[in-house]
C-alpha cells in the first residue's frame, strides 16, 4: 500500500511544460528635410537635308550642303538653295534645324531657369515644426513639416511562442 501510495504521489505531481517565449517590442521614427536639387539635361543641335528632284549649294558649290559652324557648342548651319532638277516637275524638298543648348560656363542655381532644355528645380524643405515621438505603450506622434519634408513612425509588436 505504501508502495502504491509512492507511485500515485509520483504521478500526481505536475510535469511542467516547455514552451519557448520571445516577445519583442520595435519602434522607429524617422524625419527627412529634402535637400535642395536640380537636373538638367542638354541637348545636342540636329539638322537634316533631304528632297528628290532639287540640286542644293550653299551659295559656293553646286550639289553641296555646307557643314555650318559651331560656337559655343551650338551649330549654326549654313545657308542652302535648292533649285528643281525640271522646272514644272514633281520633287520634294525638306530641311530640318533644332538649336541645340549652349554649353554653360556655371552650374544652374537652384530654382533659377538656367539655358537647358530639360530642367527640373526643387527648393530645399523647410523644416518647421517636423517632429515625430513613440512611447513605450506604442502610442505614435507624428507632426507635419513645410514643404519637402516627411515624417515614418513604426512600431511593431512581435509574440513568438514554440
Amino acid at each position: 500500500m505504501k508502495r502504491l501510495l509512492f507511485v500515485f504521489t509520483l504521478l500526481s505531481i505536475a510535469v511542467p511544460a516547455k514552451a519557448d517565449i520571445t516577445h519583442s517590442l520595435s519602434s522607429s521614427v524617422q524625419l527627412q528635410v529634402n535637400a535642395a536639387a536640380t537636373q538638367v539635361e542638354r541637348i545636342g543641335s540636329s539638322w537634316s537635308v533631304s528632297g528628290n528632284g532639287v540640286d542644293t549649294t550653299d551659295g559656293t558649290t553646286v550639289n553641296t550642303v555646307s557643314a555650318g559652324t559651331i560656337t559655343s557648342g551650338v551649330m549654326s548651319p549654313g545657308t542652302i538653295a535648292a533649285t528643281q532638277d525640271v522646272p514644272g516637275a514633281a520633287f520634294s524638298y525638306s530641311a530640318t534645324y533644332v538649336q541645340g543648348d549652349a554649353v554653360s560656363q556655371s552650374a544652374p542655381t537652384v530654382g533659377q531657369v538656367s539655358n537647358f532644355s530639360d530642367q527640373v528645380s526643387t527648393a530645399a524643405g523647410t523644416a518647421g515644426d517636423l517632429a515625430g515621438t513613440i512611447t513605450s505603450a506604442g502610442v505614435m506622434t507624428l507632426t507635419a513639416g513645410g514643404a519637402g519634408t516627411s515624417a515614418t513612425g513604426q512600431h511593431v509588436t512581435t509574440l513568438t511562442i514554440q
